[in-house]
């Protein structure tokens, strides 16, 4: 289709359509995916070219979700690119393959042999989607364009300029069939869905900023068993910087520490699951990735009154010392089996720490609750990575996807949190070990340990901090520190005047090198471009880009720092200032002091009525018993 990127109403003058219309803001004309979109040079719509990771990632996800989903009712998908033979037969030779799709053939019924979903094409008995906040609606004409298996998309929006531009970008594109725009608040719409018969498979909602607000609804308008996609953009307030504001959007407390972005991804499964079990359902994630300066969740939401009973099972507490940064989990609940079969539920016992920590004698913050149980499901993940292996030409981002995806299925599903390199050394002031030396030690002491996505840094292991911290004493016996420098009450010199019970042995093992570092895979992307990250909030009529993005950061930058003051400026405002040594007879400095030695400031008796003639002003003299004044007042000339 010929792109155009005006509409139909412009004046006839404008002959290649390139030039605005009298009631539009100039476009421009932006390819992602199979999808071409016209975007508003204006800030009027949101728009963000970094989110493409985000949106290739979700459409990975979705299709694998269709694939899944139509499975069961007997309806094959075809994805573009993918070989259309089944993955058992690829390796067979040409005659061998002939014979397998031909036994395929003969045992499925004559009405399933024709049963295929393709992209663009609506299926009846496929997927309804909804995308809350669709903005420019790029999101939901990529579903349409590359995701097989849709009956319907709906692209809604609160905006109606908005929706004016999804409606324009749905017909550029050619999904009037598939996708629908709608103008209404995304709560409303989704809460006018909470019938079994109308709720959605597929929801998505990617806000600006916190998407705590449309929560409630979200797990109400999703079908039992659909899929949720959420993601969070206010890393700050999940991060740690503003505890009281994460509790009232999330009801968790999040704690700085260098696990903040796999704890941020746990607050929001556990605000997710807590807003689900009000109406007696629970969420099963699917895979939760933090990425660039936002948190992506994808979760499965079902029904049932029993499996919700175990919900507080899955939360947890945690304690962190302030100190070393040890941390501690204490789950919210106890479920445990009896012969029988019958699973009781009851509360836990606690806490795991004493009041100070037993490494460094610092107290304990606690945050929390969040969720503890694992944060992916393995099984799709490798499905979805496959996806992307077999097809790297589907997606611009394919390469980050699966370094990501990688990382994901090599983490310890049941380890919550992790530590950092960096972290471990500074807090005893040692020479930092590699990666490599930290793995080998661990896996030789019999531990566990993998990376996280979430930190390049990151050791995530099942060691408890005691075998922790003794191979770090290890480690700083080979790289000794200068402990006549270390405080007697610092955490460094607490940890170190305690002899290791572990012994540990820092050879390299082959098992310490994991497979995705080994292939050199993109796993921790750098950033592309300069101000890479996130964009202003739209505003109507455009207004935040009424100057160049360049000068408007150069304006606003360390606006609440005060401008450098001239030295000389200083000095005379200095002066102006009486100094309170001088008046005590204590300054030392004389004619070199910065405040002022002249004679206090003529003071009026109260006593002595006031004039206008400077002659009858009070002399007041400079010793400290004139200062003080008497009962007489002070003398008059």
């Amino acid at each position: 289709m010929k792109h155009k990127t005006q509409r139909s109403p412009c004046p006839p003058a404008m002959e290649n359509g390139t030039q605005p219309c009298e009631e539009h803001p100039p476009a421009a004309t932006v390819t992602e995916g199979a999808a071409k979109i016209v975007f508003p040079n204006a800030n009027e719509v949101f728009y963000n070219p970094v989110q493409e990771f985000n949106r290739d990632l979700t459409c990975a996800v979705i299709t694998e979700f269709a694939r899944i989903h139509l499975e069961t009712k007997g309806i094959q998908i075809k994805v573009p690119g993918e070989k259309d033979l089944q993955k058992e037969s690829e390796n067979l030779s040409e005659q061998e393959k002939e014979t397998a799709e031909q036994k395929e053939l003969e045992n499925l019924d004559p009405g399933d042999q024709t049963r295929t979903a393709a992209v663009g094409e609506i299926c009846e008995e496929g997927l309804r989607v909804l995308e809350g906040l669709a903005a420019s609606g790029l999101r939901s004409i990529r579903f349409a364009l590359e995701v097989p298996g849709l009956q319907s998309v709906v692209a809604n929006d609160a905006s109606a300029r908005a929706v004016e531009l999804i409606d324009r970008n749905v017909q550029l594109n050619g999904v009037t069939h598939l996708v629908h725009p709608n103008q209404a608040d995304a709560r409303m719409l989704m809460y006018q869905h909470q019938k079994a018969s109308e709720r959605f498979d597929v929801i998505d909602l990617d806000p600006y900023g916190s998407p705590a607000p449309f929560l409630d609804a979200a797990v109400q308008a999703v079908n039992d068993g659909g899929l949720l996609c959420v993601t969070c953009t206010d890393m700050a307030v999940l991060a740690g910087n503003s505890g009281e504001t994460c509790y009232s959007k999330y009801g968790a407390m999040a704690l700085k520490s260098r696990a903040c972005h796999e704890m941020a991804l746990r607050i929001v499964l556990h605000s997710l699951d807590l807003h689900a079990n009000c109406y007696q359902r629970y969420v099963v994630p699917l895979l939760s990735i933090s990425a660039d300066f936002y948190v992506r969740v994808f979760v499965r939401v079902f029904t049932g009154q029993a499996k919700v009973k175990s919900s507080a099972s899955k939360q947890a507490l945690v304690f962190q010392c302030v100190g070393c940064g040890a941390f501690y989990l204490q789950r919210l609940g106890k479920a445990t089996g009896d012969p029988g079969g019958r699973i009781k539920f009851s509360a836990a016992c606690g806490p795991p720490v004493t009041p100070e920590c037993e490494h460094c004698g610092q107290r304990h913050q606690l945050g929390g609750p969040m969720w503890a149980d694992p944060i992916h499901d393995l099984d799709f993940v490798g499905r979805v990575l496959e996806a992307v292996t077999t097809n790297p030409g589907r997606f611009h981002t394919s390469k980050r996807i699966q370094g990501v995806l990688s990382v994901v299925t090599e983490e310890l599903p049941d380890v919550p949190l992790y530590y950092t390199l960096d972290q471990l050394s500074s807090t005893i002031h040692c020479n930092t070990p590699s990666l490599l030396q930290l793995r080998s030690a661990l896996l030789h002491a019999g531990f566990r340990v993998s990376l996280s996505h979430a930190c390049k840094n990151a050791v995530k292991t099942d060691a408890p901090p005691l075998a922790l911290w003794d191979i770090m004493r290890c480690w700083e016996k080979e790289c000794p520190v200068k402990r006549e420098r270390l405080s007697e009450s610092s955490p460094a010199s607490r940890i170190l005047a305690v002899e290791p019970r572990l012994k540990a042995n820092f050879n390299i093992r082959e098992d310490a090198n994991p497979s995705s570092r080994q292939q050199g895979l993109k796993r921790f992307q750098a950033n592309p471009e300069a101000n890479w990250g996130p964009r202003p909030r739209a505003r109507p009529g455009g207004k935040a880009a009424s100057k160049d993005p360049e000068e408007r950061r150069r304006l606003l930058q360390n606006k609440r720092k005060e401008i450098a003051e001239d030295p000389v400026q200083r000095a005379a405002r200095l002066k102006t200032f009486p100094c309170k040594r001088f008046k005590e007879g204590t300054c030392q400095r004389g004619d070199q002091c910065c405040y002022s030695h002249s004679p206090a400031a003529p003071v009026a008796s109260a006593d002595t009525p006031l004039t206008d003639c400077p002659e009858t002003i009070t002399k007041i003299s400079a010793k400290p018993e004139a200062a003080g004044g008497g009962a007489a007042g002070p003398g008059v000339d």
